[in-house]
């Protein structure tokens, strides 16, 4: 398969890290035996950076508040004084950069789309860093490097197709196959969040209808409530709810689980994975991996379900370390 960047154009370094698991020609593993790996995780509220060594061991970490509402250009050099400091942690010796960010850049006009920061929409963002760095870099969405971390370090290690996903605040998915993030021409690849399970549903922010993030995200769930019992709660308290044997509560999180046994279903219809791992404040609710998973063998198109559907073992630091795995 021919490696290629957001833009369509072959990639000539690859992507891989010198410490992953896959075969490796011995040119490739000589070329990046040496090489630190800086991530960073630009997210609306924090920008976290990370160094890592040849071998996958952090070197250094830092966060910082990304301070958006001072808008975009200022969002870049809070990134520009950031990658200074990972930088010179390593005395600027040679190294890769890869940042991952709410939404993608679009391959066909080099726009950021689809973005909850809403002022780095319709922005050239990394031209405009790759001007403010003086160097290439690689912008894949959060949820790939997400996946892309779980896969080569994490619940995925040693799978040959795996799908990550993201269930927070809003829902997202990425794909990573023998080691590599696909993205695709559009750059939407793994999008999963946004397949629509109800045409009846709630209009979701993509301005489509029943979209899986408006049933099954944190957001999303605690909206449905809102809107099914007349008052706003907090997911945390209505999973302690739904523990404690609140009718309410149990006959909400029924639907939850049926409906996240509907889209994990067509997701694994679609692609077969080898694992399914769920990342995100919803994969912490541990009823996810008994009723959940209930409901996804009954909507799964085979007769039975043999997809392992897990929880995220590296946490909250995989977007900064995906991040750092997918640089150039």
């Amino acid at each position: 398969m021919n490696r290629r960047n957001l833009h369509g154009l072959p990639v000539k370094a690859p992507r891989l890290p010198a410490f992953c698991a896959l075969e490796q020609t011995a040119t490739i593993a000589e070329t990046l035996r040496n090489m630190f790996r800086i991530g960073m995780d630009l997210g609306g509220t924090k920008i976290e950076g990370i160094v890592l060594d040849a071998q996958g061991k952090e070197l250094f970490r830092k966060r910082i508040a990304t301070e958006r509402e001072h808008g975009y250009r200022h969002i870049l050099n809070r990134v520009k004084g950031l990658y200074g400091e990972l930088a010179a942690h390593i005395k600027n010796a040679p190294h890769t950069f890869g940042i991952g960010a709410p939404g993608v850049v679009s391959p066909r006009t080099g726009l950021m789309k689809n973005s909850n920061t809403v002022c780095m929409i319709g922005q050239p963002v990394k031209a405009d860093l790759e001007n403010l760095l003086g160097r290439k870099i690689e912008i894949q969405n959060d949820a790939n490097c997400f996946a892309m971390a779980e896969a080569l370090l994490g619940a995925g290690r040693g799978k040959k197709l795996v799908f990550g996903v993201i269930m927070g605040t809003g829902c997202g998915g990425g794909i990573v196959h023998n080691g590599e993030v696909l993205v695709g021409p559009q750059g939407i690849a793994g999008e999963w969040g946004h397949m629509s399970i109800d045409p009846n549903g709630p209009k979701c922010y993509c301005g489509q209808l029943g979209c899986v993030e408006t049933f099954i995200s944190g957001g999303g769930l605690e909206a449905r409530y809102a809107e099914q019992f007349g008052i706003k709660k907090p997911l945390r308290e209505i999973e302690q709810e739904f523990y404690a044997g609140e009718p309410d509560a149990v006959a909400f999180m029924k639907i939850f689980f049926r409906h996240f046994g509907r889209a994990i279903a067509n997701l694994i219809d679609i692609l077969d994975p080898d694992i399914v791992v769920l990342g995100g404040g919803v994969s912490k609710f541990d009823a996810l991996y008994t009723d959940g998973i209930a409901e996804v063998a009954k909507f799964v198109f085979s007769d039975s379900l043999e997809t392992p559907i897990v929880k995220h073992q590296i946490g909250d630091s995989a977007g900064v370390i995906g991040a750092a795995l997918i640089g150039v």
